[in-house]
């Protein structure tokens, strides 16, 4: 597993978090953090998948 994958999902899923806290006290700017740390991780894991993909690509066709 690609090493953005990981660090995709652990900011994926402290962005959660963070909107969730920011809604249990009453911040919308909590809230907007913690949706853009989860599309920041969203996007790093995906960056991820497709360097795992272009890895495996790679390989196949070098052999």
């Amino acid at each position: 597993m690609h090493p953005d994958r990981i660090k995709g999902a652990a900011k994926n899923a402290a962005g959660k978090v963070q909107q969730s806290i920011g809604k249990a006290v009453g911040s919308k700017l909590q809230e907007a953090k913690g949706l853009q740390k989860q599309a920041a991780g969203k996007l790093q894991e995906r960056l991820g998948e497709e360097r795992e993909a272009a890895r495996k690509r790679n390989a196949r066709t070098s052999s």
